[in-house]
Protein backbone atom coordinates (compact mmCIF):
# COMPACT_ATOMS: atom_id res chain seq x y z
CA UNK A 1 0.00 0.00 0.00
CA UNK A 2 0.91 3.49 -0.69
CA UNK A 3 2.34 5.34 2.00
CA UNK A 4 0.71 9.04 2.96
CA UNK A 5 3.45 10.52 4.96
CA UNK A 6 7.08 11.13 4.60
CA UNK A 7 10.04 11.43 7.00
CA UNK A 8 10.37 15.57 5.96
CA UNK A 9 14.07 16.43 8.15
CA UNK A 10 14.71 20.26 8.45
CA UNK A 11 17.54 18.94 6.29
CA UNK A 12 15.21 17.86 3.86
CA UNK A 13 12.87 20.55 3.91
CA UNK A 14 15.96 23.26 3.32
CA UNK A 15 17.03 21.10 0.04
CA UNK A 16 13.39 21.15 -0.98
CA UNK A 17 13.60 24.59 -0.51
CA UNK A 18 16.56 25.32 -2.36
CA UNK A 19 14.74 23.81 -5.43
CA UNK A 20 14.39 26.57 -8.16
CA UNK A 21 11.22 26.35 -9.69
CA UNK A 22 12.52 27.85 -13.22
CA UNK A 23 14.81 25.59 -13.49
CA UNK A 24 12.80 22.66 -12.46
CA UNK A 25 10.63 24.43 -15.35
CA UNK A 26 13.57 24.50 -17.71
CA UNK A 27 14.61 20.95 -16.94
CA UNK A 28 11.10 19.50 -17.47
CA UNK A 29 11.09 21.62 -20.78
CA UNK A 30 13.50 19.80 -22.19
CA UNK A 31 13.64 16.66 -21.16
CA UNK A 32 9.91 16.35 -22.79
CA UNK A 33 11.46 18.03 -26.09
CA UNK A 34 13.91 15.44 -26.35
CA UNK A 35 11.67 12.87 -25.68
CA UNK A 36 9.14 14.14 -28.25
CA UNK A 37 11.91 14.78 -30.71
CA UNK A 38 13.00 11.59 -30.76
CA UNK A 39 9.83 9.88 -31.20
CA UNK A 40 9.83 12.38 -35.02
CA UNK A 41 13.55 12.57 -35.94
CA UNK A 42 14.40 9.44 -36.87
CA UNK A 43 11.63 8.91 -39.55
CA UNK A 44 13.20 10.70 -42.08
CA UNK A 45 16.02 9.60 -41.96
CA UNK A 46 15.14 5.64 -42.13
CA UNK A 47 15.97 5.29 -46.30
CA UNK A 48 19.26 6.69 -45.36
CA UNK A 49 19.65 4.51 -42.71
CA UNK A 50 18.79 1.41 -44.40
CA UNK A 51 21.41 2.10 -46.64
CA UNK A 52 24.05 2.97 -44.42
CA UNK A 53 23.54 -0.65 -42.41
CA UNK A 54 22.10 -2.68 -44.79
CA UNK A 55 19.30 -3.18 -43.51
CA UNK A 56 15.74 -5.77 -44.70
CA UNK A 57 12.24 -3.68 -45.31
CA UNK A 58 10.84 -5.21 -42.50
CA UNK A 59 13.88 -4.98 -39.99
CA UNK A 60 14.16 -1.51 -40.66
CA UNK A 61 10.54 -0.84 -38.93
CA UNK A 62 12.34 -2.09 -35.40
CA UNK A 63 14.32 1.29 -35.38
CA UNK A 64 10.94 2.72 -34.62
CA UNK A 65 9.44 -0.07 -32.67
CA UNK A 66 12.75 -0.61 -30.51
CA UNK A 67 11.86 2.58 -28.83
CA UNK A 68 8.27 2.38 -28.85
CA UNK A 69 8.39 -0.89 -27.03
CA UNK A 70 10.39 -0.25 -24.24
CA UNK A 71 8.89 3.27 -23.69
CA UNK A 72 6.05 2.44 -23.29
CA UNK A 73 6.09 -0.71 -21.96
CA UNK A 74 8.11 0.48 -18.86
CA UNK A 75 6.56 4.19 -18.35
CA UNK A 76 4.33 2.52 -15.14
CA UNK A 77 7.25 1.19 -13.98
CA UNK A 78 9.37 4.30 -14.41
CA UNK A 79 6.90 6.34 -12.77
CA UNK A 80 6.52 3.70 -9.65
CA UNK A 81 10.66 4.06 -9.70
CA UNK A 82 10.44 8.35 -9.20
CA UNK A 83 8.24 7.87 -6.43
CA UNK A 84 10.13 5.41 -4.42
CA UNK A 85 13.34 6.14 -5.33
CA UNK A 86 13.62 9.67 -5.88
CA UNK A 87 12.46 11.78 -8.99
CA UNK A 88 15.67 14.28 -9.55
CA UNK A 89 17.68 10.49 -9.06
CA UNK A 90 15.73 8.68 -11.47
CA UNK A 91 16.19 11.82 -13.91
CA UNK A 92 19.93 12.10 -14.00
CA UNK A 93 19.83 8.42 -14.48
CA UNK A 94 17.21 8.28 -17.47
CA UNK A 95 19.13 11.19 -18.92
CA UNK A 96 22.48 9.53 -18.64
CA UNK A 97 21.24 6.09 -20.58
CA UNK A 98 19.30 8.10 -22.98
CA UNK A 99 22.80 10.03 -23.65
CA UNK A 100 24.95 7.11 -23.64
CA UNK A 101 22.39 4.99 -25.93
CA UNK A 102 22.40 7.96 -28.53
CA UNK A 103 25.93 7.87 -28.78
CA UNK A 104 26.25 4.28 -29.63
CA UNK A 105 22.99 4.31 -32.05
CA UNK A 106 25.34 7.01 -33.87
CA UNK A 107 28.13 4.45 -33.59
CA UNK A 108 26.45 1.68 -34.90
CA UNK A 109 27.94 -0.55 -37.20
CA UNK A 110 25.17 -2.84 -37.79
CA UNK A 111 21.57 -3.42 -37.42
CA UNK A 112 21.27 -4.81 -34.66
CA UNK A 113 23.79 -2.42 -32.81
CA UNK A 114 21.50 0.08 -33.97
CA UNK A 115 18.30 -1.43 -32.65
CA UNK A 116 19.57 -2.73 -29.40
CA UNK A 117 20.63 1.54 -28.90
CA UNK A 118 17.29 2.73 -30.14
CA UNK A 119 15.70 -0.44 -27.19
CA UNK A 120 18.35 1.56 -24.56
CA UNK A 121 16.61 5.38 -25.34
CA UNK A 122 13.25 3.65 -25.21
CA UNK A 123 14.14 2.64 -21.43
CA UNK A 124 15.96 5.89 -20.56
CA UNK A 125 12.89 7.62 -21.79
CA UNK A 126 10.86 5.23 -19.71
CA UNK A 127 12.59 6.57 -16.56
CA UNK A 128 13.23 10.09 -17.02
CA UNK A 129 9.62 11.34 -18.57
CA UNK A 130 7.79 10.70 -15.66
CA UNK A 131 10.19 11.98 -12.84
CA UNK A 132 10.14 15.10 -15.02
CA UNK A 133 6.61 15.00 -15.20
CA UNK A 134 6.05 14.45 -11.33
CA UNK A 135 8.51 17.34 -10.58
CA UNK A 136 6.51 19.64 -12.53
CA UNK A 137 3.39 19.06 -11.14
CA UNK A 138 4.70 19.23 -8.02
CA UNK A 139 7.25 22.06 -8.26
CA UNK A 140 3.63 24.24 -9.37
CA UNK A 141 0.55 22.32 -7.90
CA UNK A 142 -2.00 25.36 -8.33
CA UNK A 143 -2.79 28.79 -9.48
CA UNK A 144 -1.51 30.89 -12.52
CA UNK A 145 2.68 29.66 -11.78
CA UNK A 146 0.53 25.64 -12.45
CA UNK A 147 -1.28 27.42 -15.65
CA UNK A 148 2.19 29.00 -17.08
CA UNK A 149 4.09 25.96 -16.46
CA UNK A 150 1.97 24.01 -18.17
CA UNK A 151 1.95 25.74 -20.87
CA UNK A 152 5.14 26.00 -21.44
CA UNK A 153 5.85 22.44 -21.21
CA UNK A 154 2.97 21.72 -23.67
CA UNK A 155 5.00 23.94 -26.38
CA UNK A 156 8.08 22.33 -25.64
CA UNK A 157 6.39 18.80 -26.16
CA UNK A 158 4.85 19.44 -29.25
CA UNK A 159 7.45 21.18 -30.67
CA UNK A 160 9.81 18.88 -29.83
CA UNK A 161 7.81 16.37 -32.03
CA UNK A 162 7.05 18.80 -35.03
CA UNK A 163 10.65 19.84 -35.04
CA UNK A 164 11.57 16.66 -34.92
CA UNK A 165 10.62 16.40 -38.43
CA UNK A 166 12.49 19.39 -39.98
CA UNK A 167 15.47 18.92 -37.81
CA UNK A 168 15.71 14.98 -39.03
CA UNK A 169 15.19 15.92 -42.35
CA UNK A 170 18.13 18.82 -42.56
CA UNK A 171 20.31 16.66 -40.55
CA UNK A 172 19.75 13.68 -43.00
CA UNK A 173 20.17 15.32 -45.64
CA UNK A 174 23.26 17.78 -45.17
CA UNK A 175 25.30 15.82 -42.29
CA UNK A 176 24.09 11.93 -42.51
CA UNK A 177 21.61 9.57 -40.89
CA UNK A 178 24.04 9.10 -37.77
CA UNK A 179 23.89 13.42 -37.04
CA UNK A 180 20.23 12.26 -36.58
CA UNK A 181 21.63 9.76 -32.96
CA UNK A 182 24.16 12.43 -31.79
CA UNK A 183 22.03 15.32 -32.11
CA UNK A 184 20.97 14.15 -28.46
CA UNK A 185 23.77 14.92 -26.69
CA UNK A 186 24.05 18.28 -26.28
CA UNK A 187 20.06 18.04 -25.38
CA UNK A 188 20.89 15.75 -22.59
CA UNK A 189 24.40 17.59 -21.60
CA UNK A 190 21.76 20.47 -21.13
CA UNK A 191 19.06 18.85 -19.46
CA UNK A 192 21.89 17.23 -16.62
CA UNK A 193 23.26 20.85 -16.21
CA UNK A 194 20.03 22.64 -15.55
CA UNK A 195 18.55 19.77 -13.67
CA UNK A 196 21.52 19.54 -11.17
CA UNK A 197 21.47 22.90 -10.43
CA UNK A 198 18.00 23.67 -10.26
CA UNK A 199 16.24 20.30 -9.23
CA UNK A 200 16.30 19.78 -5.07
CA UNK A 201 16.97 16.42 -3.93
CA UNK A 202 13.89 14.49 -3.03
CA UNK A 203 13.50 14.17 1.06
CA UNK A 204 13.74 10.72 2.38
CA UNK A 205 10.45 8.35 2.13
CA UNK A 206 9.51 5.54 4.00
CA UNK A 207 9.90 2.37 3.06
CA UNK A 208 8.48 -0.01 5.46
CA UNK A 209 6.82 -2.46 2.96
CA UNK A 210 8.19 -4.54 0.47
CA UNK A 211 8.08 -3.23 -3.48
CA UNK A 212 5.15 -5.30 -5.45
CA UNK A 213 7.81 -7.19 -7.85
CA UNK A 214 5.06 -9.51 -9.11
CA UNK A 215 2.83 -6.34 -10.20
CA UNK A 216 5.40 -4.66 -12.00
CA UNK A 217 7.01 -7.73 -13.78
CA UNK A 218 2.92 -8.37 -14.41
CA UNK A 219 2.44 -5.09 -16.08
CA UNK A 220 5.61 -4.19 -17.84
CA UNK A 221 5.24 -7.97 -19.86
CA UNK A 222 1.53 -6.67 -20.46
CA UNK A 223 1.92 -3.59 -21.86
CA UNK A 224 5.34 -4.68 -23.53
CA UNK A 225 3.20 -7.49 -25.31
CA UNK A 226 0.26 -5.02 -25.99
CA UNK A 227 2.60 -2.49 -27.86
CA UNK A 228 4.57 -5.11 -29.27
CA UNK A 229 1.45 -7.00 -31.07
CA UNK A 230 -0.08 -3.65 -32.50
CA UNK A 231 3.31 -2.76 -34.18
CA UNK A 232 3.79 -5.61 -35.64
CA UNK A 233 0.33 -5.42 -37.61
CA UNK A 234 2.34 -4.26 -40.42
CA UNK A 235 3.25 -7.67 -40.77
CA UNK A 236 0.77 -9.82 -39.07
CA UNK A 237 -2.85 -8.46 -40.09
CA UNK A 238 -5.17 -7.57 -36.87
CA UNK A 239 -7.18 -10.77 -37.52
CA UNK A 240 -4.04 -13.25 -37.56
CA UNK A 241 -3.48 -15.88 -35.62
CA UNK A 242 -0.06 -14.17 -34.54
CA UNK A 243 -1.56 -10.82 -33.45
CA UNK A 244 -4.92 -12.60 -31.49
CA UNK A 245 -2.51 -14.34 -29.49
CA UNK A 246 -0.18 -12.09 -29.05
CA UNK A 247 -2.94 -9.52 -28.03
CA UNK A 248 -4.74 -12.00 -25.88
CA UNK A 249 -2.15 -12.72 -23.74
CA UNK A 250 -1.41 -9.33 -22.93
CA UNK A 251 -4.52 -9.01 -21.90
CA UNK A 252 -4.63 -11.39 -19.63
CA UNK A 253 -1.06 -9.90 -18.37
CA UNK A 254 -2.91 -6.96 -17.48
CA UNK A 255 -6.02 -8.58 -16.15
CA UNK A 256 -3.55 -10.58 -13.94
CA UNK A 257 -2.28 -7.56 -12.73
CA UNK A 258 -5.18 -5.78 -11.95
CA UNK A 259 -5.88 -8.75 -9.42
CA UNK A 260 -2.43 -8.42 -8.05
CA UNK A 261 -2.51 -5.12 -7.28
CA UNK A 262 -6.30 -5.50 -5.63
CA UNK A 263 -5.02 -8.29 -3.40
CA UNK A 264 -0.78 -7.77 -2.79
CA UNK A 265 0.34 -7.65 0.95
CA UNK A 266 3.25 -5.77 -0.87
CA UNK A 267 3.52 -2.23 -2.02
CA UNK A 268 1.50 -1.93 -5.17
CA UNK A 269 2.89 -0.49 -8.33
CA UNK A 270 -0.15 1.40 -8.86
CA UNK A 271 -3.13 2.26 -6.63
CA UNK A 272 -6.31 1.20 -8.32
CA UNK A 273 -8.35 3.85 -6.48
CA UNK A 274 -6.32 6.66 -8.29
CA UNK A 275 -7.99 5.11 -11.30
CA UNK A 276 -11.05 5.72 -10.11
CA UNK A 277 -10.58 9.17 -9.77
CA UNK A 278 -13.05 10.91 -12.45
CA UNK A 279 -9.93 13.38 -13.70
CA UNK A 280 -7.37 10.75 -14.17
CA UNK A 281 -9.45 8.35 -15.92
CA UNK A 282 -10.98 10.69 -18.04
CA UNK A 283 -7.64 12.76 -18.81
CA UNK A 284 -5.88 9.46 -19.68
CA UNK A 285 -8.55 8.10 -22.20
CA UNK A 286 -8.51 12.26 -23.80
CA UNK A 287 -4.82 11.48 -23.61
CA UNK A 288 -5.00 7.95 -25.38
CA UNK A 289 -7.32 9.45 -28.09
CA UNK A 290 -5.03 12.19 -28.62
CA UNK A 291 -1.85 10.53 -28.92
CA UNK A 292 -3.53 8.28 -31.40
CA UNK A 293 -4.90 11.06 -33.94
CA UNK A 294 -1.60 12.82 -33.88
CA UNK A 295 1.01 9.92 -34.38
CA UNK A 296 -1.51 8.86 -37.30
CA UNK A 297 -1.45 12.49 -38.56
CA UNK A 298 2.15 13.24 -38.51
CA UNK A 299 2.56 9.80 -40.05
CA UNK A 300 0.18 10.41 -43.47
CA UNK A 301 1.17 14.12 -43.57
CA UNK A 302 4.77 13.48 -44.06
CA UNK A 303 4.12 10.52 -46.48
CA UNK A 304 1.43 12.63 -48.59
CA UNK A 305 4.38 15.36 -48.86
CA UNK A 306 7.06 13.12 -50.05
CA UNK A 307 5.49 10.43 -52.17
CA UNK A 308 2.19 12.25 -53.76
CA UNK A 309 3.93 15.76 -53.88
CA UNK A 310 7.18 14.37 -53.99
CA UNK A 311 9.11 16.79 -51.66
CA UNK A 312 12.44 15.70 -50.65
CA UNK A 313 13.44 14.86 -46.98
CA UNK A 314 14.90 19.04 -46.12
CA UNK A 315 11.35 20.59 -47.65
CA UNK A 316 9.58 17.93 -45.67
CA UNK A 317 10.38 18.60 -42.46
CA UNK A 318 10.29 22.46 -43.16
CA UNK A 319 6.62 22.29 -43.95
CA UNK A 320 5.94 20.71 -40.43
CA UNK A 321 7.05 24.21 -39.31
CA UNK A 322 4.30 26.13 -39.65
CA UNK A 323 2.11 23.40 -37.49
CA UNK A 324 5.15 23.54 -34.86
CA UNK A 325 4.27 27.40 -34.48
CA UNK A 326 0.92 26.73 -34.60
CA UNK A 327 1.11 24.36 -31.17
CA UNK A 328 3.30 27.04 -29.85
CA UNK A 329 0.96 29.69 -30.30
CA UNK A 330 -2.10 27.52 -28.74
CA UNK A 331 -0.16 26.92 -25.72
CA UNK A 332 0.11 30.42 -24.82
CA UNK A 333 -3.43 30.78 -25.88
CA UNK A 334 -4.00 28.17 -23.17
CA UNK A 335 -2.10 29.78 -20.87
CA UNK A 336 -3.90 33.57 -21.06
CA UNK A 337 -7.45 31.40 -21.14
CA UNK A 338 -6.28 29.29 -18.87
CA UNK A 339 -7.55 31.35 -15.68
CA UNK A 340 -10.81 32.45 -16.69
CA UNK A 341 -11.70 29.00 -18.16
CA UNK A 342 -11.99 25.55 -17.28
CA UNK A 343 -9.87 22.90 -17.87
CA UNK A 344 -12.44 20.90 -19.79
CA UNK A 345 -13.69 23.85 -22.01
CA UNK A 346 -9.86 23.91 -23.35
CA UNK A 347 -9.98 20.59 -24.18
CA UNK A 348 -12.95 20.69 -25.69
CA UNK A 349 -12.20 23.94 -27.71
CA UNK A 350 -8.45 22.56 -28.71
CA UNK A 351 -9.82 19.11 -29.34
CA UNK A 352 -12.91 20.61 -31.97
CA UNK A 353 -9.99 22.68 -33.67
CA UNK A 354 -7.81 19.81 -34.25
CA UNK A 355 -11.03 17.93 -35.35
CA UNK A 356 -11.59 20.28 -37.79
CA UNK A 357 -8.15 20.77 -38.56
CA UNK A 358 -7.76 16.76 -39.47
CA UNK A 359 -11.18 16.60 -41.24
CA UNK A 360 -9.83 20.06 -43.93
CA UNK A 361 -6.81 17.40 -43.66
CA UNK A 362 -8.88 14.61 -45.30
CA UNK A 363 -9.45 16.56 -48.38
CA UNK A 364 -5.93 16.27 -49.90
CA UNK A 365 -6.08 15.30 -53.55
CA UNK A 366 -3.44 13.98 -55.84
CA UNK A 367 -3.19 17.71 -57.73
CA UNK A 368 -2.98 19.39 -54.52
CA UNK A 369 -0.06 21.41 -53.41
CA UNK A 370 1.55 22.80 -49.97
CA UNK A 371 -0.10 25.73 -49.61
CA UNK A 372 -3.77 24.57 -50.68
CA UNK A 373 -3.84 21.48 -48.85
CA UNK A 374 -1.77 21.26 -46.23
CA UNK A 375 -0.90 25.07 -44.57
CA UNK A 376 -4.37 25.74 -43.77
CA UNK A 377 -4.92 22.48 -41.36
CA UNK A 378 -1.61 22.07 -40.17
CA UNK A 379 -2.17 26.26 -38.77
CA UNK A 380 -5.49 24.95 -37.17
CA UNK A 381 -4.74 21.32 -36.06
CA UNK A 382 -1.31 23.12 -34.60
CA UNK A 383 -3.19 25.94 -32.43
CA UNK A 384 -6.17 23.07 -31.44
CA UNK A 385 -3.63 20.98 -29.78
CA UNK A 386 -1.46 23.28 -28.21
CA UNK A 387 -4.16 24.66 -26.11
CA UNK A 388 -5.73 21.12 -25.33
CA UNK A 389 -2.16 19.48 -24.41
CA UNK A 390 -1.27 21.59 -21.22
CA UNK A 391 -4.98 21.14 -19.70
CA UNK A 392 -4.86 17.51 -20.51
CA UNK A 393 -1.92 16.96 -18.32
CA UNK A 394 -2.92 19.55 -15.74
CA UNK A 395 -5.95 17.78 -15.30
CA UNK A 396 -4.71 14.66 -15.19
CA UNK A 397 -2.20 15.34 -12.23
CA UNK A 398 -3.91 17.58 -10.34
CA UNK A 399 -5.26 16.51 -6.63
CA UNK A 400 -3.15 13.59 -6.83
CA UNK A 401 -0.94 13.03 -3.39
CA UNK A 402 2.85 14.16 -3.80
CA UNK A 403 4.03 10.43 -3.14
CA UNK A 404 1.46 9.11 -6.15
CA UNK A 405 2.79 11.96 -8.71
CA UNK A 406 5.40 10.03 -10.40
CA UNK A 407 2.86 7.01 -10.95
CA UNK A 408 0.05 9.36 -12.29
CA UNK A 409 2.74 11.01 -14.91
CA UNK A 410 3.67 7.68 -15.94
CA UNK A 411 -0.05 6.78 -16.70
CA UNK A 412 -0.30 10.10 -18.42
CA UNK A 413 2.68 9.40 -20.74
CA UNK A 414 1.98 5.71 -21.32
CA UNK A 415 -1.81 6.38 -21.99
CA UNK A 416 0.02 8.25 -25.08
CA UNK A 417 2.70 6.01 -26.16
CA UNK A 418 -0.18 3.65 -26.45
CA UNK A 419 -2.70 5.30 -27.69
CA UNK A 420 -0.08 6.61 -30.77
CA UNK A 421 0.88 2.75 -31.14
CA UNK A 422 -2.92 1.71 -31.50
CA UNK A 423 -3.66 4.52 -33.90
CA UNK A 424 -0.87 4.39 -36.33
CA UNK A 425 -1.56 0.00 -36.71
CA UNK A 426 -5.26 0.68 -37.11
CA UNK A 427 -5.30 3.56 -39.09
CA UNK A 428 -2.17 2.44 -41.20
CA UNK A 429 -4.59 -0.26 -41.69
CA UNK A 430 -7.52 1.57 -42.56
CA UNK A 431 -5.43 3.29 -44.98
CA UNK A 432 -3.79 0.46 -46.92
CA UNK A 433 -7.76 -0.94 -47.23
CA UNK A 434 -8.45 2.12 -48.97
CA UNK A 435 -5.22 2.20 -51.17
CA UNK A 436 -5.36 -1.66 -51.65
CA UNK A 437 -2.24 -2.54 -53.68
CA UNK A 438 -1.70 0.35 -56.20
CA UNK A 439 0.79 2.94 -55.45
CA UNK A 440 -0.38 5.04 -57.75
CA UNK A 441 -0.41 8.77 -56.32
CA UNK A 442 -4.11 8.91 -56.77
CA UNK A 443 -4.73 5.53 -54.43
CA UNK A 444 -2.31 7.11 -51.98
CA UNK A 445 -3.87 9.91 -51.96
CA UNK A 446 -7.27 8.58 -50.84
CA UNK A 447 -5.40 6.21 -48.05
CA UNK A 448 -3.72 9.29 -46.80
CA UNK A 449 -6.95 11.14 -46.69
CA UNK A 450 -9.12 8.63 -45.26
CA UNK A 451 -6.81 8.02 -42.47
CA UNK A 452 -6.62 12.39 -41.50
CA UNK A 453 -10.19 11.66 -41.63
CA UNK A 454 -10.59 9.10 -39.23
CA UNK A 455 -7.89 11.08 -36.85
CA UNK A 456 -10.36 13.86 -36.81
CA UNK A 457 -13.37 11.41 -35.73
CA UNK A 458 -10.94 10.13 -33.01
CA UNK A 459 -10.50 13.80 -31.59
CA UNK A 460 -14.55 13.88 -31.67
CA UNK A 461 -14.42 10.63 -29.73
CA UNK A 462 -11.73 12.61 -27.02
CA UNK A 463 -14.15 15.88 -27.22
CA UNK A 464 -16.72 13.54 -26.07
CA UNK A 465 -14.95 12.14 -23.26
CA UNK A 466 -13.79 15.25 -21.60
CA UNK A 467 -17.63 16.57 -21.74
CA UNK A 468 -19.12 13.87 -20.37
CA UNK A 469 -16.60 12.33 -18.04
CA UNK A 470 -14.94 15.26 -16.44
CA UNK A 471 -17.97 17.02 -15.32
CA UNK A 472 -17.99 18.40 -12.12
CA UNK A 473 -20.26 20.05 -10.26
CA UNK A 474 -17.92 22.46 -8.29
CA UNK A 475 -17.63 25.86 -9.45
CA UNK A 476 -14.21 26.44 -9.52
CA UNK A 477 -11.64 27.65 -12.14
CA UNK A 478 -8.57 26.07 -13.17
CA UNK A 479 -6.33 28.51 -11.28
CA UNK A 480 -7.47 27.22 -8.33
CA UNK A 481 -6.15 23.29 -9.18
CA UNK A 482 -9.54 21.84 -9.69
CA UNK A 483 -11.27 21.19 -13.15
CA UNK A 484 -14.63 21.41 -14.11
Amino acid sequence: MFLNSTLETPEALARQKRGRPGLVLAAAAVVQFLVSLDLSVVNVGLPQIATGLGFSALGLTWVIHAYALTFGGLLLLGGKAADRYGRKRMLLLGLGLFGLASAAGGLAQAPGQLVAARAAQGVGAAALAPAALALLTATFPAGRARIRAFGIWSATNAAGGALGVLIGGLLTEYAGWRAVMFVNLPIVAVAIAVAWRGVAADPARARDSRPDILGAALVTAGMFLLVFGVVRTDRYPWGSAVTVTTLAVAVALLAAFVHVERTTGREPLIRLGLLARRTVAGANAYNLLLGAAMASAFYFVSLYLQRVLGHGAALTGLEFLPFALAVIAGSFVAVKLGDRLPARTLMVGGGLLTAIGFAWFGLISVDGAFATDVLGPSLMAGLGFGISLGPVVATGTVGVAAHEGGTASGLLTSSRQIGASLGLAALGTVAQHRTGASVSPQALADGYGLGLTVSGALLVAAVLVAVAVLRRPAAAPLESGTVR
